[in-house]
């Protein structure tokens, strides 16, 4: 006799726990700006890169999240801006098998992280598009970014008792 799932039974009462799992149903982009005032700077121009995710709970589904990755890029100097690309990128993920506790590092760590290959390829492809060279970001550190705003609302938080 072997211990294979088939053989392996749940407590009486119970639901069997299923194996972790994260599905990507849908990624689309909700919003998308790219301004490209045509002015001229001389040298290295400044980019400005912000990154944040927020994320929801899809209502017609138990396990179902959005999870959003806005990305704001400024490129010029202080004297004038080359573009501006503003751009929310959505993905809707389904968590199975998760303890509750372990629901907010995933959805705000893990899901950006599948989501932002795209996103990037699709500011490279804008940026190339609107005359300048393609636009490579970074990979980003989507922990750090999760600790900070978490540090941030746990102070929003102190400051309110």
């Amino acid at each position: 006799m072997t211990d294979s799932p088939e053989n392996s039974t749940a407590p009486q009462g119970t639901k069997p726990r299923t194996q972790p799992g994260i599905a990507v149903h849908r990624q689309f982009i909700r919003d998308f700006s790219f301004e490209n005032p045509g002015n001229n700077v001389a040298g290295q121009p400044n980019i400005d890169l912000g990154i944040d995710v927020t994320g929801d709970k899809v209502t017609s589904s138990e396990n179902s999240y959005e999870i959003t990755l806005q990305v704001k890029v400024r490129a010029g100097s202080k004297e004038a801006t080359l573009f501006v690309l503003e751009m929310d990128y959505v993905g809707v993920f389904e968590l199975t098998g998760f303890n509750q506790n372990d629901l907010e590092p995933i959805l705000l760590i893990e899901c950006p992280r599948i989501l932002f290959p795209f996103a990037r390829r699709i500011i490279a492809d804008i940026t190339a598009e609107g005359g300048f060279p393609p636009l490579r970001i970074e990979p980003v550190d989507f922990t750090a970014l999760y600790l900070s705003q978490k540090k941030k609302a746990d102070a929003g938080q102190d400051a309110l008792n």
